[in-house]
């Protein structure tokens, strides 16, 4: 077996595009040690917090990610009790966005936009095939951001 270049998915020897992103393989493309897809998630609510101690476990957890050689991050912020989105979720977006503005992050999807037809969840889905059995899959789930590092 051997890895995509550019996904990193496993595909058969001989395969001249992979099956996963669909990327042209290179002909002297050598066998490769299987790197395996990591998925972890981090929940922020957990003891309710307040904001700051919420996003410093956010970047400790973006931290470890990186060290760790994790693909992609679930962050479980919750939705608020307010109806209308709490702080620590507004607050935890907006540092995501900033650190993908500055090249830190490969992508931030939010939860209510993790959804099979949208566009850049769809390429996701081909990258990491084994998100299609994540439970937040096609649930509009406010409460959460994914983060593809």
């Amino acid at each position: 077996m051997n890895l995509c270049h550019i996904c990193g998915n496993e595909i058969r020897r001989g395969v001249k595009n992979c099956t996963f992103c669909g990327s042209e393989q290179k002909e002297n493309h050598q066998e490769q040690k299987v790197k395996k897809f990591v998925h972890r998630t981090v929940n922020l609510e957990a003891g309710m917090p307040l904001v700051e101690p919420a996003l410093q476990q956010l970047h400790a957890a973006v931290h470890e990610a990186r060290i760790r050689d994790i693909q992609v991050l679930t962050i479980i912020h919750g939705y608020g009790s307010t109806g209308r989105g709490g702080a620590i979720r507004r607050e935890c977006r907006k540092v995501l966005e900033y650190m993908k503005s500055r090249g830190e992050l490969g992508g931030v999807i939010a939860g209510e936009e993790f959804y099979r037809r949208n566009g850049p969840v769809r390429d996701l889905l081909k990258r990491y095939p084994q998100l299609e059995k994540n439970n937040n899959l096609n649930r509009g789930n406010k409460g959460i951001t994914l983060v593809i590092m």
